[in-house]
């Protein structure tokens, strides 16, 4: 897909464990909405990321396991290409996984910037997985490593049960949320294939995220 103008390096990180019996002719069918917007035609083509020092997007069959640290040059357009790519994965998906993406802000210069001028870099996290619960566990797992990562600074693990139990009923008590509107019709609330991140903008994250 040409373009006069990307304003955004866009890095794409992560790894998806996907069924065994899942083929590379079905991850490139996946990665679709990839290919099209770069205008790949095969998976050699879209593998590559825009730097050479990352590895980009590789299937290993004997590990079943799909992993990205891929850049691309695009626009906010890219978000509804990722929400494509993670519904896709959902279906190939073994179990729940968490991707992370950077919007690296191309036209800000930080030594020509202002006090009023803000970057344009924002960081989302997007979570696949092959059912609502799986994604649920990834969540759950993330939020629990960085609340005991961060209030570890002032209290001992052992000292943590009770905020970990408190974080798995607000998990479960979203699950229960989720079945019943599932059960009366409704659309389900809550995470599925896309992600949700945080604002941007602040202090610049680095390219790499590993």
């Amino acid at each position: 897909m040409s373009r006069f103008h990307t304003p955004f390096e866009i890095h794409v990180h992560g790894q998806v464990l996907v069924r065994p019996d899942v083929k590379l002719a079905e991850i490139h069918e996946a990665l679709k909405p990839f290919s099209r917007y770069v205008g790949a035609r095969s998976f050699p083509d879209i593998a590559q990321s825009a730097y050479e020092d990352e590895p980009g997007i590789e299937f290993f069959p004997q590990e079943s396991k799909l992993q990205m640290c891929w850049t691309v040059a695009g626009g906010d357009d890219f978000r509804q290409v990722l929400d494509e790519v993670c519904m896709n994965l959902n279906e190939l998906a073994a179990v729940g996984a968490a991707l992370e993406v950077t919007f690296y802000d191309t036209d800000y210069e930080e030594e020509e910037s202002s006090e009023q001028d803000e970057s344009r870099d924002d960081f989302v996290m997007l979570f696949v997985g092959p059912t609502p619960a799986a994604i649920m566990q990834v969540q759950r797992d993330l939020l629990v490593q960085d609340l005991v990562h961060m209030m570890e600074r002032h209290f001992d693990g052992s000292e943590l049960v009770g905020v970990v139990a408190e974080v798995d009923k607000l998990f479960a008590q979203r699950f229960d949320a989720l079945v019943s509107s599932l059960e009366i019709g409704k659309p389900p609330r809550g995470p599925g294939g896309g992600g949700f991140g945080s604002g941007h903008g602040g202090g610049r994250k680095p390219r790499h995220l590993h």
